[in-house]
């Protein structure tokens, strides 16, 4: 059985071990020679990384054409609309690719309650809205997500990856910054 390790990568962190002469790095949260992220996550996003030390393993969690789903919880600037949200679910086409359909949910303040304070904390603007959805898709292309939501209008203020296939962030319990090895079934 294939394991990985899992972490709550916090914002700010570049997701490489070598030193950064700007941003925090893998390597200041966890040092596991051999281990390597399976997909990445853009600096100025938090949550779920995957780390392996098998190769085959890796691409079949960050390779678009495996289809595992990866679940992001985004804040974003403006009021819901089904039809912005629909252009969501049906695709979007980004000019360099057209993306596959995502799911999307509007979250509950309940489920928002989850997440930890955001350092630094998000631009607030007082004259205009913002709210938080749930975005699963199955290809996780270079900042898809914000790619995504900016082309319905809507840019993004926070974004967080809560899961990928089936191993979920709170499920595991895991404080931003923490790590935890688990066995992989994918």
């Amino acid at each position: 059985m294939n394991t990985v390790i899992v972490l709550n990568k916090p914002y700010g962190v570049i997701c490489q071990f070598s030193p950064h002469e700007k941003h925090a790095t893998l390597k200041d949260y966890l040092d596991r020679p051999g281990f390597y992220p399976a997909g990445r996550l853009d600096t100025d996003s938090e949550g779920l990384v995957l780390l392996t030390d098998n190769g085959g393993l890796q691409a079949r969690i960050s390779h678009p054409k495996f289809k595992l789903e990866k679940t992001y919880w985004v804040q974003l600037e403006g009021s819901p609309d089904e039809a912005k949200l629909d252009l969501l679910r049906r695709g979007v086409d980004l000019g360099d690719f057209v993306t596959r359909p995502a799911k999307v949910r509007l979250l509950s303040d309940a489920e928002i309650g989850q997440l930890w304070p955001r350092q630094p904390p998000i631009r607030v603007r007082q004259t205009v809205p913002d709210f938080w959805a749930e975005i699963k898709i199955s290809e996780g292309k270079n900042r898809q997500v914000r790619r995504m939501s900016a082309k319905a209008g809507y840019p993004c203020l926070r974004l967080v990856r809560v899961a990928i296939g089936h191993i979920n962030l709170f499920d595991l319990g895991l404080a931003l910054g923490e790590w935890k090895e688990i066995p992989f079934r994918g």
